[in-house]
This record gives structure tokens, sequence and C-alpha cells, in this order.
């Protein structure tokens, strides 16, 4: 069997400075993972992995910035519109896990490691039907969700 090949979004990648990770395929609101993805971008591993925790936890709230219609006000600080996405915050934890198993290999310092990108695209759709009254039914379509995240050492 013949797998499919992909590619990274990321241009610029040196191998020798950069360590990336992909999942692809993922049942997981892609408006979801966009907003968590803007929040981890920047964040060293460790921090990254503690502030997705909190959110798992509903300690920490995810500013929504894009997709903030009818989304309540949070007491976290700096954040107006926002929710608690526990589900894509899983997805992006086993990421960064395998964010680190990548750098382990290579020989990185995992002190240093920060997420200089973190991408989300829309997946293949999973088109289905859901019966109604009547004999008849509803489409009920499902986006899978692709998120790629970039680390290096600063």
């Amino acid at each position: 069997m013949k797998m499919g090949r992909f590619g990274y979004a990321f241009q610029g990648y040196d191998p020798a400075k950069h360590v990336r990770v992909s999942v692809r395929e993922v049942d997981v609101s892609h408006k979801h993972a966009r907003e968590v993805a803007v929040s981890v971008k920047g964040l060293s591993l460790d921090s990254a992995r503690d502030y997705l925790q909190a959110v798992i936890n509903k300690q920490r709230a995810v500013p929504f910035a894009r997709y903030n219609k009818q989304v309540g006000h949070k007491a976290d600080p700096g954040v107006m519109a926002g929710r608690y996405p526990q589900k894509t915050a899983a997805v992006f934890i086993k990421a960064i896990e395998g964010l680190e198993s990548n750098a382990d290999y290579k020989g990185m310092d995992m002190d240093r490691l920060k997420i200089i990108n973190a991408t989300v695209h829309k997946g293949v759709l999973v088109k289905r039907f859901t019966p109604r009254a009547m004999g008849r039914a509803s489409p009920k379509n499902n986006v899978r969700t692709h998120i790629e995240l970039v680390a290096t050492e600063v």
C-alpha cells in the first residue's frame, strides 16, 4: 500500500535548527484549533503544555479573536471572548509531545525550544446523513483538521 505524501506550510525549514511535527486528519473543530494555534505560538514547549493543561482543567481560557460570535466573556485577564476547547487542547498536547520526541532525536536542548509556527488547515470533509421524520434525511458533515507545529532553539 502506497501512502500519500504531504508538504508542510512552513517555509524556510532548516533541519539543523528547526524541528517540526504534523498531525493529520484529527476530528477536532478547525475553528477551535485555529484559536489554540494562535495562543501557543511564541511559547516555549513547557509553558505551552502548562497553558493547554490549564485550558483542559478550565482554569485558563483561550481567547477567540476571529470566531467569536455569541462567545461569552471570560474572567481570565486579557481575554474578552473566549472558550475552553478541551478536545483541541488535548490534541495539541499530543503534538507537543511529538515535537519533543523529534527534538530529542535530533539532540536539541528541550529547555530552549520555542514554538515559532503553528498552522491549522482544513482536512477532508466526511459526509453523512442523519435520519429525519417522514423518510427524509439531513446532511451531517464533519471537517477533519491538519495541525502543524514548528519549533526552534532560542
